[in-house]
């Protein structure tokens, strides 16, 4: 499980701005806290992905909580305007959001069997056979519906800034 997760949890803390270091952190801190809370796992409520990445992005959201508050008291230790090394800069973080909010935005516009097996594929990242036996379709019609759907995002995407 560890092998398998770790470095996806990991990936996806980066790129919601998470500093590389901080993200390995988060990423071991979530997969103990998968280990622990297990019981508790109920397969009618959610994927096992869907869960364990949850469990990250609120380790995460806690773990930025924490800082904030610290880092309100902490301001005289910085030299001036200075951010810590760790921190994504605030316009860092809006540009992240406007991109995210694009691509919400563009996927949003696909015909719903493309989205579906784009998240499926790219959000939990799940292998193409995974979706075919999941979905009940032909493995080829899941790769031409994640092929189309990357073609029409493209054409959707070109030229967009935020």
């Amino acid at each position: 499980l560890f092998k398998h997760f770790a470095p996806r949890v990991k990936s996806y803390l980066v790129r919601l701005g998470t500093a590389e270091g901080l993200a390995e952190e988060l990423a071991q801190e979530a997969m103990v806290s998968v280990w622990r809370k297990a019981p508790s796992f109920d397969a009618s409520r959610a994927n096992v992905s869907t869960w364990i990445f949850t469990i990250a992005r609120n380790l995460r959201a806690d773990h930025f909580r924490r800082v904030g508050n610290r880092a309100s008291a902490d301001t005289d230790e910085l030299d001036g305007d200075a951010m810590p090394d760790d921190l994504p800069q605030p316009d860092d973080l809006l540009l992240t959001r406007q991109r995210e909010a694009g691509v919400r935005d563009a996927i949003a516009r696909l015909p719903a069997e493309q989205a579906h097996v784009l998240r499926l594929s790219f959000y939990e990242e799940q292998p193409h056979s995974q979706i075919a036996e999941t979905l009940g379709l032909p493995l080829g019609t899941v790769k031409s519906r994640v092929r189309l759907a990357v073609r029409h995002l493209r054409r959707l995407l070109d030229g967009y800034e935020p």
